[in-house]
């Protein structure tokens, strides 16, 4: 496991033990004075603490060798994971929404100062736990999923801090439900951009930063090649990425060319490349 792969599993450990911690104080606050919102952040960071352990254990599966039947290795579990993550975190901004309107309807009392003080505690440890996986454009699908979860949490935690202070200063309990309901509705927004990038890797749709049309034009311009035929590209988890392809060719077939052709989708970021060449009949 290298450098890069050795933080990452920090980044997973740090986040899990952190959220672990919050959801335990939120609870403990939320219940002891009587904050529905606090609790609704604490189920939160809980779906947060049981994503980020999905994310995780699918980042360790996908680091085994191929054996046996699963020929390719299980690099593809990550998608897996970013699915049930993305599901997760619709399922809690729906949550929130659900919990929002019922307080709206029946406004509670809110002692304001802990909960404060919890919601910009969860605040703090989900971007420092977001912060821990480095910058978004490094990550695959699977790492940008618990990262998500991270700041969708943080963003509901702003939600309690805000509404804790406005019922403070105004005794308006009913602003915490509209800012949940707000809040909510901007997580699952969110989570609906991740379900759809996971279900379209899970369909082996190409990956997203790879151009279809620029990789066959790229094939094209190899030197003897006619067409581009059967052209099929899809991730195999992580940042890995396959394609298969017939290339018809105007002569024999080249050894040249393969090598290449090869090298022309490294450089594309297509790391496990195989071509057929097919003389033109």
């Amino acid at each position: 496991m290298g450098h890069h792969d050795h933080q990452q599993a920090g980044a997973f450990r740090w986040s899990v033990l952190l959220n672990a911690f919050l959801t335990g104080a939120q609870l403990a606050i939320g219940f002891g004075f009587g904050s529905l919102a606090l609790i609704g952040d604490a189920i939160h960071n809980l779906g947060d603490v049981v994503g980020l352990l999905l994310a995780w254990g699918a980042e360790r599966l996908s680091l085994k060798p191929p054996r046996g039947r699963f020929t390719y290795g299980f690099g593809r579990s990550t998608h897996l994971a970013a699915l049930i993550n993305g599901l997760l975190v619709f399922a809690a901004g729906l949550l929130v929404v659900v919990e929002g309107l019922d307080r709206l309807q029946q406004p509670e009392p809110l002692v304001a100062g802990p909960v404060a003080v919890a919601a910009a505690a969860g605040i703090a440890i989900n971007l420092l736990s977001a912060r821990l996986f480095g910058a978004q454009d490094h990550l695959d699908l699977n790492r940008r999923a618990a990262v998500l979860h991270l700041l969708s949490d943080a963003a509901v935690s702003a939600a309690v801090l805000l509404s804790a202070i406005l019922v403070a200063l105004t005794g308006r309990t009913e602003l915490d439900a509209i800012t949940a309901i707000a809040v909510g509705a901007a997580v699952m927004v969110s989570a609906y951009g991740l379900l759809k990038q996971a279900l379209a890797a899970s369909l082996d749709a190409v990956p997203e930063g790879h151009d279809l049309q620029s990789i066959e034009a790229a094939l094209r311009e190899l030197p003897g090649v006619l067409r581009v035929i059967d052209l099929h590209v899809w991730g195999l988890g992580g940042r890995r990425v396959a394609l298969t392809a017939h290339l018809q060719v105007q002569s024999e077939p080249s050894v040249d060319l393969l090598r290449l052709g090869e090298e022309r989708l490294r450089q594309l970021g297509i790391d496990h490349s195989t071509l057929q060449i097919e003389p033109q009949s």
